[in-house]
């Protein structure tokens, strides 16, 4: 027991040991601890998406199909002409600030 303390404290005070040794755990950890995290990103990817009838089978629905021409058609309805602009309350001030010079 005693050669055991005894070569625990002669290593201990060398600089590769006391250093280097928790380095190379950490890189050679660390690289497989990398390779387990990535390979979810991997099998996420495997993994297919619902179809239109499973979604509807588990009750959600979609009202309606976006389009760019329809998302196109909402902007055009929308008056950009005619805006007030209001001011929003700053982190420092309180709302009742803002309600006092309405």
């Amino acid at each position: 027991m005693n050669y055991i303390s005894d070569a625990w404290v002669k290593y201990n005070r060398r600089k590769s040991v006391k250093y280097g040794l928790p380095f190379l755990i950490f890189v050679v950890g660390g690289s497989f601890g990398l390779r387990q995290w990535t390979q979810v990103r991997y099998e996420i990817g495997r993994v297919k998406g619902v179809t239109k009838e499973e979604a509807e089978k588990m009750g959600l629905k979609k009202e309606r199909d976006v389009t760019l021409e329809s998302t196109f058609e909402d902007i055009q309805k929308l008056d950009i002409d005619h805006w007030e602009n209001k001011r929003g309350p700053r982190p420092w001030e309180e709302n009742t600030i803002i309600d006092k010079t309405k």
